[in-house]
């Protein structure tokens, strides 16, 4: 065979796109000549070279034939790329998805990182980590264990997970903490953060909750009061639930309960004194000591002072003495009462105010249903508007009576249990109907002032606060609409039907005048 028909078979070999072996021929400051037994040699730069500085000439090496002649004649290849493929035939042939595999991250792209893993693969930031986005930086230069998520071969491309490293790491830290975690053993923790109910604390792989009520055995109105993010704190495990991932963490619990002792210390009906913490629309807090506190209800201030607010009696660090009422040891609630303290004057009242004296009360204050008089300071009676007047028919207590007026009333009935008096102001003077019956008998013609009229009938003012009704059946039928007809200060004549006494009511008619 012709020498050139050797060289000619000899250049079939030779593909681009395949890679072949080398030897060093030269190694100079920016590159490398290699022989690939092609008619040229080809240079690579020393870039291209994981370690440079371990190349030695008639160093055999795989390179990656880019193209058999360049511009200048020489082939060119690739150290490179020869490496990636080399690599990613690799991953192809021996690593599947979910399987872990070690890697450095070399750089940040676009979304995330690139992790050399014999291949440039790729690394989202939203799986760099447990937290979803991170600081990029923070990765950049490390080796460490990812998991693979898919392999595309068409594209060449590998995504990777650090995120599922750490979920599983982190399972098996949290696995082991449970395992090794009992009710009622002490343990530490770092306030992780707090919230209206309560604070999370962190107790390593897993974090637990101790709740407001377990802060304390006395009140506290926000757990700010006791704790602050970052606070390292001893706690008791009370509960916990490993499939739910909870614990359930006391602070309290790491001291002895108060409230154990209470009944013996504070037995109901004695007197006791303690210093108002907090003040509520509907009562005080008192504290009686260290995580004991009692509740003094608004009711339970005073025997006679309206009072619509506590803060109008009592305030914030005030001294004050009280009685004992009730103990709840479970729910751990102590009843309080300021006003047993002094002798109840209900007590007096009744013998003060028997039913049928006649007093002067000043007019405090108006209700749809009557009026409250003052018959003494803090003690008020109830003027219903039924007792107001013997014959005036009244809509509201303002038409009989002004604020701050001094009235004679008669005291109707006392109820001490319920500290409730019943006064009467019509009482104070005789009971009229009896000769209104004999003034008024029945068919007695008069004129009268038209004072209110309805659809089911007139209502007729025969004199001062005396009135009658006219039923829509007593007036002529001829008038089917009352109110167009009649007005009120119309005058118009009637007849006495009849007077019921007892009802103190006066039955008129326009029929059959005269």
């Amino acid at each position: 065979m012709k020498l050139e028909e050797i060289y000619e078979q000899t250049m079939k070999e030779f593909r681009e796109g395949q890679i072949v072996k080398g030897k060093i021929l030269q190694i100079k400051s920016k590159e490398v000549v290699i022989d690939i037994g092609y008619k040229s040699e080809g240079a690579i730069s020393l870039e291209e070279f994981s370690n440079p500085d371990t190349l030695k000439v008639a160093d055999e090496v795989e390179v990656f034939l880019v193209a058999l002649e360049d511009e200048d004649g020489r082939v060119v290849i690739s150290k490179e790329r020869a490496d990636r493929l080399q690599g990613w035939e690799k991953i192809v042939n021996n690593q599947k998805n979910g399987d872990v595999i070690q890697g450095k991250v070399t750089g940040k792209v676009k979304g995330g990182f690139v992790v050399d893993i014999g291949v440039d693969a790729f690394l989202p930031a939203s799986l760099a980590s447990l937290r979803g986005f991170i600081n990029l930086n923070q990765l950049l230069g490390q080796t460490l264990d990812f998991m693979i998520v898919k392999i595309n071969k068409a594209r060449k491309n590998v995504v990777l997970s650090r995120r599922d490293i750490l979920m599983k790491e982190k399972e098996g830290q949290k696995n082991k903490f449970f395992d090794e975690l009992q009710v009622g053993q002490v343990s530490q923790g770092v306030v992780k953060n707090i919230t209206d109910f309560g604070a999370f604390v962190s107790l390593g792989s897993v974090d637990g909750l101790l709740h407001i009520t377990d802060m304390s055995w006395g009140r506290i109105s926000h757990p700010s009061e006791m704790l602050a993010v970052g606070d390292k704190i001893e706690i008791v495990i009370l509960d916990f639930n490993k499939e739910q991932n909870k614990v359930s963490l006391g602070l309290k619990q790491r001291t002895k309960n108060p409230w154990e002792e209470v009944g013996e210390k504070y037995p109901v009906g004695s007197k006791v004194k303690g210093k108002v913490t907090n003040i509520v629309p509907y009562g005080a807090f008192v504290e009686l000591e260290k995580g004991v506190e009692g509740l003094v209800h608004i009711s339970e201030v005073s025997w006679t002072k309206r009072i619509s607010h506590a803060n109008e009696v009592l305030a914030i660090g005030d001294v004050v003495e009280a009685v004992v009422l009730s103990i709840n040891k479970d729910d751990q609630k102590i009843s309080l009462g300021i006003k047993q303290t002094e002798v109840n004057p209900w007590l007096e009242i009744q013998t003060k105010y028997p039913p049928g004296t006649k007093v002067k009360a000043k007019v405090r204050s108006f209700v749809d249903y009557g009026a409250f008089l003052e018959l003494e300071e803090g003690i008020d009676g109830l003027l219903h508007i039924s007792d107001m007047s013997w014959t005036k028919r009244i809509n509201h207590p303002s038409e009989v009576l002004k604020k701050a007026q001094k009235a004679e009333v008669v005291v109707l009935n006392v109820d001490v249990d319920s500290k409730k008096i019943s006064l009467g102001l019509k009482q104070a003077n005789p009971d009229p109907w009896p000769e209104i019956t004999k003034k008024y008998p029945a068919g007695t013609q008069l004129e009268g002032q038209v004072v209110k009229v309805t659809n089911f009938g007139i209502f007729v003012e025969l004199e001062k606060d005396l009135e009658g009704l006219v039923h829509v059946s007593e007036v002529d039928p001829s008038t089917p609409d009352l109110t167009a007809k009649f007005k009120p200060e119309d005058k118009i004549k009637v007849r006495v039907v009849k007077v019921d006494e007892q009802q103190r009511r006066i039955a008129l008619s326009m029929k059959e005048l005269s």
